[in-house]
């Protein structure tokens, strides 16, 4: 049997398989075959692709959430009634399966079992934060599993909707004049230019009570274009992580207080935020967060929900394949000549993070590289890039977060202890969103390796593959077009 989970119909739609022996044979968006940054709808050649990977005749079928009850939230929430039929839903990819049987599950069980089922770990609290389920906008969970191997969740609390942490920074996206659901990672890295001076005009305007995680007006709609309306928008950035990192900390103590475990499992999209990321272990010494916590994530747990004991996780490179081997060699003599190169090899990440498959890398040393990839990546020059490091040398480079003994998939900040050395991996407040890589026999470690014999330098600049307004680089195609248009060379 083979558990085929789909998560589609809002945003960044996916399609996640796992086998009865709990292999992940295959995780991957959407948007990386349409070219539709964020692509809702379950594209053809997505499932073509994901559908090659598969090892039996039987599959069954997961749905990311449970329609009904997401269509009496909308109902109830003035948005009218959507009457959810799998054609509507899944489109034309509904036939293109065969019209099976779908089974559903909750949004947040989802995202809870995406991270719980891929961990280490016998037993955890999980705690899932995000914009919005079905009608849950915070959940936690006590996860563990069973004397037969099966995973067992039980809801100990969950905050409801319009309440929502995750409303909250999107409405304060946008009032900056940025895209909800789409850049909050970059309100996240204006937080640093700013001032958090207008947390108390926040908490007065917007929440009825910030220990209970309570708003006065439903986010979902933003706030009024007179709020704050003089204000700089980096101090409403600063603000706004000022607030959110205050409240996903109430949300931490509450977890610590009704689990009984020691571990944390943490998902849903506003995980994504490395910066609160770092006040984590302040509440846990043993945390693990699934590398694609959003929505897109979730195919692979409604998968992980049918298969329903741990599965097996090795590694982010789970997408479409770029047959070859690995190019260390072609890479190392790049960025030695040209201190900048694309990779497109192997398989892709699955998640937003470029982790080495589909990178832009650079030699972080020097003050020009910045300002060369930002033209390159044609992005705000104030917006950081980070470095990947090897990992016996992260400590001696930066200051890890308590309890982070490593960042393997770019999930916090540290604090840079060479600033000067290093300024193209280097945020306005000395911060870096580090990768470290293990003694894994990965292509990028192979790399660094490499590099540092030659250079004395443990890490390297590395961000995601991109055309400006694409998704991630998926194809040798798409590679050669990033190469025609940007003047770089992209090494399969």
């Amino acid at each position: 049997m083979n558990y085929i989970g789909i998560s589609a119909g809002f945003h960044d739609a996916a399609v996640s398989i796992v086998d009865d022996l709990g292999n992940i044979l295959f995780a991957g968006h959407s948007e990386r075959y349409s070219k539709n940054k964020h692509d809702k709808d379950i594209c053809e050649e997505l499932l073509i692709d994901a559908l090659k990977h598969t090892n039996s005749e039987y599959l069954e079928y997961h749905y990311y959430e449970r329609p009904w009850l997401k269509s009496l939230r909308q109902l109830r929430s003035g948005e009218g009634f959507n009457w959810p039929t799998w054609e509507k839903i899944l489109g034309s990819a509904y036939n293109q399966i065969g019209t099976p049987k779908i089974h559903t599950h909750s949004h947040h069980q989802c995202h809870a079992a995406a991270g719980f089922q891929t961990s280490t770990y016998q037993d955890a609290t999980v705690v899932v934060i995000d914009a919005i389920g079905e009608f849950d906008t915070i959940t936690i969970w006590d996860a563990r599993y069973d004397t037969s191997g099966n995973a067992k969740y039980k809801k100990l609390w969950s905050m409801k909707y319009p309440d929502s942490i995750g409303l909250f920074y999107s409405a304060m996206t946008q009032r900056v004049g940025l895209k909800p659901l789409d850049e909050e990672y970059i309100l996240m890295g204006m937080a640093a230019y700013g001032e958090p001076n207008h947390v108390v005009d926040m908490i007065t305007d917007l929440v009825d009570n910030k220990d209970i995680l309570k708003f006065k007006q439903n986010l979902h709609i933003g706030v009024s274009e007179d709020f704050l309306k003089d204000a700089n928008p980096m101090d409403i950035a600063s603000s706004s992580q000022h607030l959110i990192e205050y409240m996903i900390s109430r949300v931490m103590s509450k977890a610590r207080i009704l689990g009984s475990s020691k571990n944390l499992v943490y998902g849903g999209g506003v995980a994504l935020n490395c910066l609160a990321n770092r006040l984590l272990g302040n509440f846990y010494e043993n945390i693990w967060i699934m590398p694609n916590p959003g929505d897109a994530g979730n195919s692979l747990g409604a998968a992980c929900l049918g298969y329903s004991a741990k599965v097996n996780w090795n590694n982010s490179f789970l997408g479409h394949n770029i047959n070859g081997d690995y190019p260390t060699n072609q890479l190392l003599d790049r960025l030695l000549t040209d201190k900048i190169v694309g990779v497109a090899s192997g398989r892709a990440e699955f998640g937003p993070r470029a982790l080495g498959n589909r990178s832009l890398l650079a030699d972080p040393r020097g003050t020009e590289i910045k300002d060369k990839v930002n033209e390159i990546k044609r992005r705000q020059k104030f917006r950081p890039f980070a470095p990947v490091i090897l990992e016996e040398y992260a400590h001696q480079y930066f200051d890890m977060p308590k309890h982070w003994d490593n960042s393997r998939y770019m999930q916090v900040i540290s604090r840079c202890r060479f600033p000067d050395l290093f300024p193209a991996i280097v945020h306005y407040d000395v911060t870096s969103r580090v990768q470290t890589v293990p003694k894994d026999g990965s292509g990028i470690r192979e790399l660094l390796e490499k590099w540092y014999v030659l250079t004395e330098c443990p890490m390297l600049l590395n961000t995601s593959l991109n055309i400006r307004g694409e998704p991630m680089v998926n194809d040798r195609s798409d590679a050669d077009r990033f190469e025609k248009l940007y003047g770089v060379k992209v090494l399969s």
